[in-house]
């Protein structure tokens, strides 16, 4: 009976991570309380998860990667790329690098974030189009990932499962051998091949530090004395040299759509356009119209002369998700104008501030200069300013990497175990002030660390209860009398699929018991399975939603859906055909 109710929670919960409608870390406490009433799992030991050294290790990496940022480490290798020149080959070749480097010692989604705006930049001086550039690196950020122990949380998983079984883990280099190989076949693969596979998309006329997201669709209201007033919707190109398309008006509370080009616009009109965000810059300057978001602050409130504006990606785990602007009452709870929305592959058709928010959404956000990133933040969003003033402001690199080296060396020489090592390196940060205090619990993605908390004991609860010995005895029965290489392209290519779909880390939870398994099954070294799971699950190269990296880069580079495939299918092939053979050599069987 224990057994039946764990394998159908972990129906539901792949089918729950699958649907998207929820976010993960839900979906994550959803089947921890479902295997504690079952139970499966003890209500004592329902909450271990959050003191599991791979949480600790989680949380203390992130920590650790925020700091390089405001050392201004990669403030400066960023300077250094920027020299690269206009040739397309070397400005992949040299981000990827830089990305895949930077990943295995960092957050990897943290690593792209900053490297991106230097991609764009370097494509528009170059005129090449970012499409061609943003996939790669998103790439390469999941590949460099799976090179360390700390390059990804499924890493540090797969660690502390070996540990528990052998007891002793993997060490911080253990992946290297075969993680270091898949990511240098990878990055030449997506460098000289894998983006001529990707579509062109024209790159933007713009040289400014930002993104220029295309497909904004704003509302402006007609005032006095704009030049639109009386006039009909034809001689907007008269009035204007934006490049905009109107969608519709609003007069009196009622939606006019596609308004004929004789309709006249009127006095307190809305007016829906589309347009990118110079464009729409341009078409407010000249038509004397202003944004229907554009609320005023106070007079009185401190920084109200310092007004910004900055556009933000929504994130996969954003709380905003699921959600509008008039539900959420962004401007009193999170002190910001909603200006406009841009969403690929779709058509806004409802009133702005009651668009549902997406992940990958590009959101064009006014307030106050000294409370903008917060509140950025704080709705889990990612801002797509240039960040290069922002982590440069203080000059600590010597003092970071000396901190973060000898975190390592103590790992390495076996002095500490990781989760104290790199807890005390991110002390060591915060004390030294290279980190403020006040970013150190922002750095931390909490939702991916209850993610991790409450998948921990479901996944021990998948071995105790005997349905991984189940599904691993399932797997060899129709194998059969198979190879262990093929077993272990099971393994691999089982995980790829499910990182795809769910979260990586969820998955690795899930698949590594199984793969275990089969390895006592077949009287084989658990190594080796182990090493499939944490190759299989870096791999989430199909979809926008299997990794973040791939979901932020989505809007910036005009991807559709559909795009990830063409360049992700190849790149897993290559893996397999390369990973195996690695794996069975660097861990014999």
């Amino acid at each position: 009976m224990e057994q039946q109710m764990v394998f159908g929670t972990l129906i539901l919960v792949l089918f729950l991570f699958a649907w998207g409608r929820l976010r993960h870390d839900a979906v994550a406490l959803i089947a921890l309380f479902a295997m504690v009433i079952a139970g499966a799992i003890s209500p004592q030991q329902a909450f271990e998860g959050f003191g599991h050294p791979a949480v600790i290790t989680v949380a203390a990496v992130l920590v650790i990667g925020k700091a390089l940022e405001f050392s201004g480490l990669i403030d400066l290798l960023g300077k250094w790329v920027m020299k690269v020149g206009k040739g397309l080959l070397l400005q992949i070749v040299t981000l990827s690098v830089l990305v895949a480097v930077a990943s295995a010692f960092m957050n990897n989604v943290g690593a792209l974030a900053i490297i991106m705006p230097v991609a764009i930049t370097m494509a528009r001086k170059s005129g090449n189009p970012p499409s061609y550039i943003l996939m790669p690196i998103a790439f390469a950020s999941l590949l460099g990932g799976m090179t360390t122990l700390i390059g990804t949380p499924p890493n540090i998983i797969i660690a502390t499962f070996r540990g528990d079984e052998v007891g002793e883990a993997f060490g911080m280099f253990a992946f290297t051998p075969v993680g270091a190989g898949l990511a240098f076949a990878g990055i030449l693969f997506i460098s000289f091949l894998g983006w001529r596979l990707l579509p062109h998309r024209a790159a933007k006329k713009s040289e400014s530090d930002r993104f220029d997201i295309e497909e904004y669709i704003s509302e402006v209201k007609v005032i006095r004395n704009a030049k639109l007033k009386d006039k009909p919707v034809k001689e907007l190109e008269a009035i204007t040299d934006a490049e905009v398309q109107v969608l519709g008006l609003i007069r009196d509370g009622k939606r006019i759509h596609a308004p004929g080009p004789n309709s006249i616009i009127k006095y307190n009109d809305i007016i829906i356009i589309e347009s990118d965000a110079d464009d729409l810059k341009i078409f407010l300057d000249e038509t004397k119209t202003t944004l229907v978001g554009d609320k005023k602050f106070r007079k009185d409130a401190e920084g109200s002369k310092n007004i910004q504006i900055t556009e933000a990606i929504v994130m996969a785990d954003s709380p905003i998700v699921g959600q509008s602007a008039a539900s959420l009452r962004m401007r009193s709870r999170f002190g910001v104008n909603l200006l406009a929305v841009a969403r690929k592959d779709q058509q806004i058709r409802k009133r702005l501030d009651h668009v549902v928010f997406r992940t990958g959404d590009v959101l064009l956000l006014q307030g106050r200069e000294h409370m903008l990133d917060d509140a950025t933040t704080a709705i889990g969003c990612l801002p797509l300013a240039h960040r290069g003033l922002k982590i440069g402001y203080k000059r600590k690199v010597p003092m970071a990497l000396g901190i973060f080296a000898a975190s390592i060396l103590l790992v390495v020489t076996g002095l500490l175990p990781v989760q104290i090592a790199f807890s005390m390196a991110a002390l060591g940060m915060v004390l030294s002030r290279i980190l403020p205090v006040k970013d150190v619990y922002q750095s931390i993605d909490w939702p991916v660390i209850v993610l991790l908390a409450a998948m921990i004991p479901v996944g021990g609860a998948l071995e105790s209860s005997g349905g991984a010995d189940m599904i691993a005895s399932q797997i060899l029965e129709l194998g059969g009398n198979i190879p262990p290489w093929a077993l272990l392209t099971i393994i691999l290519v089982v995980t790829m699929f499910l990182s795809d779909i769910i979260n990586n880390a969820a998955t690795v939870v899930l698949m590594a018991p199984i793969a275990i398994s089969v390895a006592h099954g077949t009287g084989y070294s658990i190594d080796p399975f182990l090493m499939a799971v944490a190759v299989g699950g870096s791999c989430a190269f199909l979809t926008p939603i299997g990794h973040q990296s791939n979901t932020l880069v989505m809007g910036p580079g005009g991807y559709k859906f559909t795009d990830y495939w063409r360049m992700g299918l190849p790149l897993e092939v290559i893996i397999t055909i390369l990973g195996i053979p690695l794996i069975m050599w660097v861990w014999p069987l």
